[in-house]
């Protein structure tokens, strides 16, 4: 559905898109990750036509950025970060501007908005005047335009940027129901937790340069050398380590504050359940046993570390 090869953007000296590849079949919910300025926006616009590539190619659906901007728009819902409303229109008549736009004419127009305004959960707003929606509210408008005609392809730029927690809540279940409707969504955010339970894939980048791209528990895995587990026990800690590192399986043990031992594995050991059955011998009571959860953001920090070295 998506596919970039060697895709490069310059700003004078800046490369703000250094020879991206990607792939995204249909239906798949793409992350794609980094800071501020690292390159996302100016990545989506290519893909929107709206920026010219310096080097490289992309097609989405099968059409060329360069040869077939027309069809890729027809097919592409693009929501940058920050867009204008018109604030003298009410929200059903917003949502109408744009269909008609879109040549979504007759009783049909009609229909299609208030099915998006349903999708969005925002049909109790379809009278209010635009400039009395709040942020989140305004998202969720924003969204809904760019679903009027259908497209195979949503690039959503920060879509949760400046909402408050319980609007970044909405729009992550908001992202999971587009998925579910087999659409090839890719959502930019610099804030890792949002897309963490949403994507399948995700894309890191960092200064221009896509440092990870994969599914998610894959690029997971590629960070991960070891498995890492978390144990509190009854008694001394510095005692208990001490007889843990003993074990042949056991790469290394770090004693933190709150007597929490952190225990991590001999990289390619995936069975620990040795460690219960060493310490209640050791005469030792276990108060916590867990593994670590490795997280995005932590992924994206190991990740992208040569980058600062």
């Amino acid at each position: 559905m998506i596919e970039t090869r060697k895709l490069t953007k310059r700003y004078g000296n800046l490369i703000a898109a250094n020879q991206i590849d990607l792939k995204l079949d249909e239906g798949d919910v793409f992350g794609f990750i980094g800071p501020n300025g690292s390159g996302k926006t100016t990545t989506m616009r290519m893909l929107a036509t709206l920026l010219t590539p310096d080097f490289g190619e992309a097609y989405v659906d099968g059409h060329s950025i360069y040869t077939h901007p027309r069809e890729i728009r027809r097919i592409v819902g693009f929501m940058p970060d920050f867009f204008g409303v018109y604030d003298d229109m009410k929200v059903i008549e917003y949502l109408e501007f744009f269909a008609a736009a879109y040549r979504i004419n007759g009783p049909s127009r009609r229909r299609v908005c208030e099915e998006k305004l349903e999708l969005v959960d925002m049909t109790f707003k379809r009278d209010a005047m635009v400039n009395q929606l709040s942020r989140g509210q305004t998202q969720r408008i924003g969204l809904a335009r760019v679903l009027l005609h259908e497209p195979k392809v949503l690039l959503l730029d920060e879509p949760a940027s400046g909402l408050d927690p319980r609007a970044r809540i909405e729009i992550r279940q908001l992202l999971k129901r587009l998925g579910e409707l087999k659409k090839t969504v890719m959502v930019s955010s610099h804030i890792l937790p949002e897309l963490a339970d949403v994507c399948n894939k995700v894309g890191m980048i960092e200064k221009g340069i896509m440092v990870a791209n994969n599914r998610v528990d894959e690029v997971m895995k590629q960070v991960r050398q070891a498995i890492v587990l978390h144990l509190r026990v009854v008694g001394d800690p510095e005692q208990a380590a001490r007889r843990i590192e003993q074990h042949s399986d056991v790469a290394r043990v770090e004693v933190r504050p709150e007597a929490l031992l952190v225990v991590t594995l001999r990289q390619g050991v995936l069975d620990y359940s040795f460690l219960p059955t060493l310490l209640i011998e050791a005469g030792f009571k276990m108060t916590l046993f867990r593994e670590e959860e490795l997280n995005l953001e932590t992924a994206f920090m190991e990740l992208t570390r040569g980058l600062y070295q």
